[in-house]
C-alpha cells in the first residue's frame, strides 16, 4: 500500500529531493541491496553504510514517496568484520510490482539506487548461470544463435591426449594417445578436472531432483534444445540434462580400463590469456587417484538414476554409467589411499605438472558419498555397509556437521540419504534425528542474521566466512542448506534465510558488488577468466566470482595489490589478475543456479497461494 508522507517533509524540500533522487548515480555510495530484483512477497531490506545522520526515501515510478525513515528510527549496528556503522531499511511492505528508487540524503550528499519488484526475478539469473556452461564447452565452437552474441572458434579437440608417466600402465604405457573430447573448461583456465567436475555434477543432479518441473521447462537455447539427437519417440530431455550430458560423456573417457579414473586432463602449465583455438601446449591425462575415482563413481551412479526416464534419448547410457560407477568403486576399494600429491609426483615423473592440483588426502567423505549413491541406485547392502563405516570415520574426524565443498563431499551423501531415506533403509521410518543435525548446524547462522548481521544474512558475519570461493562454498551453499531445511520442515525461516544469502550475492554485501557477471548495476566485470578476457565482446554473462579472500594468494603478483588493512569481507578486487578473489569455476556456478532456481520455484508457489 502506498502512503504519501507529506506530514513528515515539507512539500518543497520533498520535490527537490525527488528530482535529485531521480538522477542517475554511477556509484551505489553507501547503499547495499539486491540489484537483480525482489519477488513481491519476499523480505526486502537494504543496508546503509553511513555513520552520520541521514533520511531514506523510496520513490515509485511516478515519483511518489512510498516509504521514508530517518537514521534515528533505525537501529545502528557495527559490521562485525569491519566495525563500520550500518543501518537496515526494511521495505518488505512494498509488494506492488514496479521500479523503485531508494534515496539516502545526508547533509552533504544524496545517493540513490534503483531496484525492482516483479514476479520471477531470478529465472533469467538461473538461465544465464546455467548457460555459462555452454560457453565453457571444450572441443567445440560456440555458434549463433546459441552463443547469444559470444560465438568463438573451437579449441582443444582433445583427440590426441597423452598418457602422462604418472598414469602409465602396461596396457597404456607413457605416451599412449587416447581421445578425451568434450566436457567443460573447469574455471578461468582451459583444463578439465574430474574431482571438481564430479562435485559439480553432484550438486547439479541434486538441484534437478529437488525442482524437476522447474528445470524441465527452463529453455537454455543450446544446440541440443530441440532433442535433434533423439529418436522420434523419445521423451523430451530438459535442456539442463542435455547440457550435463556434454560433460558426462567426457568424464566417461577419463576412466582407465581397470576402473581407475585419471585425476585431470591438462597441459603441463597454464596457457596465457588467449582464445582456446590459439592454444598449442600438449595435453595429458595425469595419475589415477582414489578421490577422482570415487567422485566419478558417485556421479555416474547419480546419472544412471537421473537419466533412466530418458533411455530412448540416450540408448544404453544408464547401463554404461552404472557399470562405470561400480568398476570405479571396486578400483577405489582396492586402492583406498592413492592421493594426488603434485610436488611429489613432479619429483618422480616428467613433464612437471603445475596446473590446479585439487589435492585431497582424506577420502572418507568420497567413499561415503559414492557408497550412498550406489546404495540408492542398486539397493545393495554392501554399499550401505561401506557408507556406514565411513560415516563413523567422518564423525570421529570432524565431530560437528560439516558443510560441503569440492574437497569434502560428505554432506552431498548426507543430503542424498535424507532425500532417499526409505530407498536406502528399505523401510518407512522417521528421519527426524538425521534432519536435526542439519537444523542444529544452521541455527547459529540464523541467529546471527537476526542479531548481529548488518546485511540481514546468515552468512558473512564471521571472518572465517571468507576464503577462496566463499561466495559459492560459503554463501550460496548455506542458502542451499536452508532450502533443504525448508523442504524437510516447511518452516519459512529457512526460505527467508536462503533468500538472504542470494541478496548478499546480488549486492547486499560489504563491497556493494553484484558478484554475478552481467547482472545488477555494479556487477563483477573483469573476472579471472580466459574466455572472457580473450573475447572481443568482453565478459561473458552469468558467472559467479569467487569473492572476498583475505588470504590474498595473488597479492603482489601479476600486478595484484589490495588496499592495506582491508577487512575480510572487502578483500575483493574486480580485476582480471586477481585469481584469489575474482576467478570463476564450474563448481561455483552450480551453487548459484541451484540456489536461484530453488528460491524462484518457492517464490512462485507463494505467489499462487496469495
Amino acid at each position: 500500500m502506498k502512503g504519501k508522507l507529506s506530514i513528515f517533509c515539507m512539500l518543497t524540500a520533498l520535490a527537490v529531493l525527488q528530482v535529485a533522487c531521480n538522477r542517475s548515480n554511477s556509484d551505489n555510495g553507501p547503499i547495499r541491496l539486491n540489484q537483480v530484483g525482489y519477488a513481491p512477497e519476499q523480505e526486502k531490506t537494504a543496508t546503509i553504510v553511513l555513520d552520520e545522520p541521514f533520511t531514506a526515501f523510496i520513490l515509485d515510478e511516478s515519483g511518489d514517496t512510498v516509504l521514508t525513515a530517518n537514521s534515528q528510527q533505525l537501529i545502528a549496528k557495527e559490521n562485525p568484520i569491519s566495525g563500520k556503522t550500518c543501518r537496515i531499511v526494511d521495505f518488505s511492505s512494498l509488494t506492488t510490482p514496479g521500479e523503485y528508487t531508494l534515496c539516502v540524503k545526508n547533509e552533504l550528499s544524496i545517493f540513490n539506487f534503483q531496484f525492482s519488484i516483479r514476479e520471477r526475478p531470478y529465472r533469467e539469473l538461473t538461465r544465464k548461470a546455467l548457460r555459462a556452461y555452454y560457453h565453457q564447452r571444450a572441443s567445440m565452437a560456440t555458434e549463433e544463435p546459441y552463443a547469444e552474441g559470444y560465438a568463438r572458434p573451437a579449441g582443444h579437440p582433445d583427440d590426441h591426449v597423452l598418457v602422462h608417466a604418472s598414469a602409465a600402465t602396461d596396457e597404456r604405457p607413457e605416451g599412449t594417445v587416447i581421445s578425451s573430447p568434450g566436457g567443460w573448461y573447469d574455471a578461468g583456465d582451459y583444463n578439465k578436472y574430474i574431482v571438481n567436475s564430479g562435485y559439480t555434477m553432484g550438486v547439479w543432479f541434486m538441484a534437478y531432483e529437488m525442482n524437476k518441473e522447474y528445470f524441465d521447462t527452463l529453455k537454455l537455447n543450446i544446440p541440443e534444445s530441440a532433442n535433434a539427437n533423439a529418436n522420434a519417440n523419445a521423451k523430451h530431455v530438459p535442456d539442463m540434462l542435455q547440457e550435463a550430458m556434454y560433460n558426462l560423456r567426457w568424464m566417461l573417457t577419463m576412466q582407465d580400463t581397470d576402473g581407475g579414473v585419471y585425476h585431470k586432463l591438462t597441459e603441463p602449465d597454464f596457457e596465457g590469456f588467449i582464445r582456446p583455438d590459439q592454444c598449442q601446449k600438449p595435453r595429458y591425462v595425469v595419475m589415477k587417484t582414489t578421490a577422482a575415482t570415487l567422485d566419478f563413481a558417485a556421479t555416474m551412479a547419480l546419472a544412471a538414476r537421473i537419466y533412466a526416464p530418458f533411455e530412448d534419448a540416450f540408448p544404453g547410457f544408464c547401463a554404461q554409467a552404472k557399470e562405470a560407477a561400480e568398476m570405479a568403486f571396486a578400483w577405489a576399494l582396492d586402492n583406498p589411499e592413492v592421493y594426488y600429491d603434485q610436488p611429489a609426483m613432479n619429483e618422480q615423473f616428467a613433464p612437471a605438472i603445475t596446473t590446479g592440483a585439487y589435492d585431497d588426502f582424506d577420502v572418507d567423505d568420497e567413499f561415503y558419498w559414492a557408497a550412498i549413491e550406489l546404495a540408492i541406485l542398486t539397493g545393495d547392502k554392501a554399499y550401505k555397509m561401506v557408507a556406514t563405516d565411513h560415516a563413523k570415520a567422518i564423525a570421529e574426524a570432524n565431530g560437528q556437521y560439516t558443510p560441503s565443498v569440492w574437497g569434502n563431499v560428505a554432506e552431498l551423501g548426507y543430503l542424498e540419504l535424507l532425500m532417499h531415506y526409505d530407498e536406502v533403509t528399505n523401510h518407512q521410518s522417521p528421519i527426524t534425528n538425521l534432519t536435526t543435525s542439519l537444523l542444529e548446524y544452521l541455527q547459529p547462522f540464523l541467529d546471527e542474521a537476526e542479531t548481529i548481521s548488518v546485511f540481514r544474512s546468515p552468512y558473512g558475519n564471521r571472518e572465517s566466512d571468507f576464503f577462496w570461493g566463499c561466495n559459492s562454498e560459503g554463501c550460496c551453499w548455506r542458502g542451499i542448506e536452508c532450502l533443504y531445511a525448508y523442504h524437510f520442515t516447511g518452516d519459512k525461516r529457512y526460505l527467508r534465510n536462503a533468500e538472504r544469502c542470494l541478496n548478499y550475492i546480488l549486492g547486499q554485501n560489504a563491497t556493494g558488488y553484484c558478484y554475478v557477471t552481467g547482472f545488477g548495476t555494479k556487477p563483477t566485470s573483469h573476472p579471472h577468466h580466459r574466455l572472457s578476457f580473450s573475447h572481443p565482446k568482453g565478459t561473458l554473462p552469468g558467472f559467479l566470482a569467487g569473492g572476498p579472500n583475505p588470504a590474498r594468494q595473488d597479492a603482489e603478483t601479476d600486478g595484484v595489490k589490495y588496499p592495506k588493512d582491508v577487512p575480510a569481507d572487502e578483500s575483493y578486487l574486480d580485476y582480471q589478475p586477481s585469481y584469489a578473489s575474482n576467478e570463476v569455476t564450474i563448481n561455483w556456478n552450480v551453487t548459484l543456479f541451484a540456489l536461484a532456481a530453488g528460491i524462484d520455484v518457492l517464490d512462485a508457489q507463494d505467489a499462487k497461494k496469495e
